[in-house]
């Protein structure tokens, strides 16, 4: 290492230390895996701002939460392929593969919405299967980098590009809005590109110091088997899963909760299509940026912290019990301004506390575990719990119940959300506890530097 590089390095350890411990021959790494998961945040919250008056104005709130169901079976195929890709190739060839299959998919769909062809359904359908394979291969491959040790200290300073990405997405869409959906697209596409760029220049600097063995080891094929019988031999993942898709059910009953009191609001404001479709998009716009600033305060100031002081297991409480207090508020005044402020307050923890202490599971998985059953875990099971919550709208929307019922269930939801919190805190530390007598004191790893 020259001494600019080390002079470098130094510097960014410094620079990062008043929000994580980080280590200076860290710092470059993890520097670049933050800016990563900004560009991909940013694309998603362009993509996410995009749908929302596609989806919203040409069906409404509840042909909204009926597309999940078609989502969590688009992801049932596409999780099936991706675990016999997963089969095929190494852990570079599936991440940057995806992530170039996605880029021509968004041109495509550019092209399509430029000469106004119906879109808004499919697209909805195609972000989420996007969303949550973007994220969770990400995440993986973050894990895979960092030991536990490392990944608890590491994990927060990555998380600010996570939340800064979504406040700097949602700013540009809410800027980008009257050039059309297709602009977003291709933004989106742009920047994806430019993540691929990015993790070839890590993977060449992770892979640097190890042997040829290891480089050999590491092109081999992830899996000899499915996603889905990887979940059914284990409890871990399996726990994950059933959190993962608990927190996304209530998630999305709230959301059509916010977007059907929108919805009354705009009916009673009138005015032609047009006003409505600025007004819904930039109401949403205003809404993500308000979670994510919220979130980056959070990411920046309160999540190591937590994990460093109270630990993963303890930080993966905070979500429900704020947002159990969020549907109690809903439960009482149903108005769209406190509402809205419910909403504000569950995301940007789910951003960033919860996201981050859930990301933070995964550091004691296999590497299996972290690439073939995360991308189940985080597609299809946050998926799955759209098509639950999708249930509970349409029962809801044929008895014509109020917002207030909606508001209970979630509660109901919330109180069995911490009983599995539980359970999973218990595997998570009898995992931690073999890794540590494995490996005691293994921080840090030569790969991760």
């Amino acid at each position: 290492m020259t001494t600019e590089e080390t002079r470098t390095d130094r510097a960014l350890s410094l620079l990062l230390r008043p929000f994580a411990k980080v280590e200076p021959r860290e710092s470059l790494t993890a520097v670049v895996l933050t800016v990563t998961v900004f560009l991909l945040l940013t694309a998603y919250y362009l993509l996410k701002t995009a749908r929302e008056p596609l989806i919203l104005l040409h069906g409404g709130a509840e042909v909204k939460s009926y597309a999940a169901a078609g989502q969590a079976v688009l992801l049932l195929g596409f999780v099936q392929l991706y675990g016999w890709v997963a089969r095929k190739v190494g852990r570079m060839r599936l991440l940057l593969g995806v992530y170039l299959f996605f880029a021509s998919n968004l041109v495509l769909f550019a092209v399509l919405a430029r000469a106004a062809v119906p879109v808004a359904v499919p697209f909805y359908l195609w972000v989420g299967v996007y969303n949550y394979t973007s994220i969770a291969q990400f995440w993986g491959y973050a894990s895979d980098v960092y030991t536990p040790q490392q990944g608890k200290r590491l994990f927060a300073v990555i998380g600010i590009g996570s939340s800064l990405g979504a406040v700097a997405g949602a700013h540009l869409a809410k800027m980008v809005v009257p050039l059309g959906a297709q602009a977003m697209m291709l933004g989106a596409a742009l920047l994806l590109g430019v993540c691929c760029a990015l993790l070839l220049w890590i993977n060449t600097r992770v892979e640097a110091p190890i042997g040829e063995k290891a480089k050999a080891e590491d092109a081999k094929p992830l899996s000899d088997e499915s996603a889905f019988s990887l979940l059914a031999r284990d409890k871990y993942l399996i726990l994950i899963a059933v959190l993962t898709l608990l927190i996304n059910w209530c998630n999305s009953t709230g959301e059509y909760i916010l977007d059907r009191t929108l919805l009354a609001a705009v009916a009673e404001k009138g005015g032609r299509h047009e006003d409505a479709m600025v007004f819904v998009g930039q109401f949403k716009a205003e809404y993500f940026e308000w979670v994510n600033i919220l979130g980056v305060l959070l990411q920046l100031f309160a999540v190591s912290r937590i994990l460093d002081k109270l630990g993963v297991r303890a930080a993966l409480f905070f979500l429900p019990i704020v947002a159990f207090g969020g549907y109690t508020v809903m439960l009482l005044s149903p108005v769209l301004s406190l509402i809205r402020l419910a909403k504000v307050a569950e995301n940007s923890l789910d951003y960033s506390v919860q996201n981050t202490a859930r990301q933070a599971l995964y550091l004691v998985a296999t590497r299996v575990e972290k690439y073939v059953g995360k991308i189940a875990v985080d597609s299809f099971f946050v998926r799955f719990g759209d098509v639950l919550s999708a249930g509970v709208v349409y029962v809801g929307a044929k008895l014509a119940l109020p917002t207030q019922v909606f508001a209970a269930i979630n509660m109901a939801l919330i109180l069995v959300w911490l009983f599995v919190v539980v359970l999973v805190g218990r595997e998570h530390k009898r995992r931690s506890e073999e890794l540590e007598t494995e490996f005691p004191g293994a921080d840090p790893s030569p790969v991760a530097s």
